[in-house]
């Protein structure tokens, strides 16, 4: 069944695009070729239902679940996309994600906004241009003309994605964020050293994880024990070394030096007593 869910899901779905695109620009397309496209995407969704909901019954979590029926890096690319919409909501509204329940939030994206901003100037120059020259091409100019809006909306997300989701420190984790796509939760326990060091060139190397902004790092972590790291399309490796980027970084510093203190001189829970 997830077989025959798959061949139909990847024949309808382009085959729905094309018809989409014929019938906005009004090429005439046979009712049998409609039927059978919209036919079998039905059939698609409906085996994906079933698919979900076997796998729901087999005892996996929602998210697992999910993965059977539609591809992981398909769920994450979605879910990302959907992530810098939001971020562009929660920078308006000034809602920073996930900072409640006590957490220090330090922000990082300060250096990456002038680059940024840039950009976004582009897109929007590029849209009008492209407005203009294809005014009189009805089809590809309504196309066009929403892509570009939504390439100004996507780098303005990303950005957007970099201010409202900081690191976050709490007394038992840091939480390392980079934008909506890179979430690292490293347990305190497990850092045995961190240091400030400002680095603007990264080589690529086994069990260490690159967060920059705009091509640098202020802020290494050396771990006792591997944490998983999981990539945007959801692949996973184990990282000893984080170097990370900081707007302040002596500020993230000191307070994660204090936050180690603490956690490595807190007292153990004393045993129970027997009854």
């Amino acid at each position: 069944m997830k077989r025959l869910r798959t061949v139909l899901g990847y024949a309808a779905l382009p085959a729905e695009v094309v018809l989409v695109v014929c019938l906005a620009a009004g090429v005439p397309v046979p009712a049998p070729l409609l039927y059978a496209v919209e036919l079998c995407l039905a059939g698609a969704v409906l085996l994906g239902v079933l698919v979900y909901r076997r796998a729901r019954r087999a005892g996996l979590p929602p998210g697992d679940a999910l993965y059977e029926v539609v591809p992981e890096p398909v769920v994450r690319l979605v879910r990302h996309e959907a992530g810098l919409l939001a971020s562009l909501v929660r920078w308006v509204l000034r809602r920073p994600h996930g900072t409640g329940g006590g957490a220090e939030a330090f922000g990082y994206a300060r250096d990456q906004a002038a680059l940024m901003y840039a950009f976004a100037f582009v897109c929007v120059v590029e849209t009008a241009g492209v407005y203009w020259l294809l005014r009189n091409v009805p089809v590809v100019h309504e196309v066009t003309l929403v892509l570009d809006v939504y390439a100004v909306l996507f780098v303005l997300g990303l950005h957007a994605a970099s201010v409202t989701r900081p690191h976050l420190l709490d007394g038992r984790v840091l939480r390392l964020r980079q934008g909506c796509h890179t979430d690292l939760a490293v347990p305190l326990g497990a850092i045995t050293a961190v240091r400030r060091e400002p680095l603007h060139a990264h080589e690529r190397a086994d069990g260490v994880l690159d967060l920059t902004v705009a091509a640098q790092t202020s802020l290494t972590l050396e771990l006792a024990e591997p944490v998983e790291a999981v990539g945007l399309l959801g692949g996973r490796r184990a990282v000893r070394v984080v170097r990370f980027h900081a707007d302040d970084p002596r500020a993230l510093h000191a307070a994660l030096t204090r936050a180690l203190t603490r956690a490595r001189t807190a007292p153990c829970p004393a045993p129970d007593t027997p009854a």
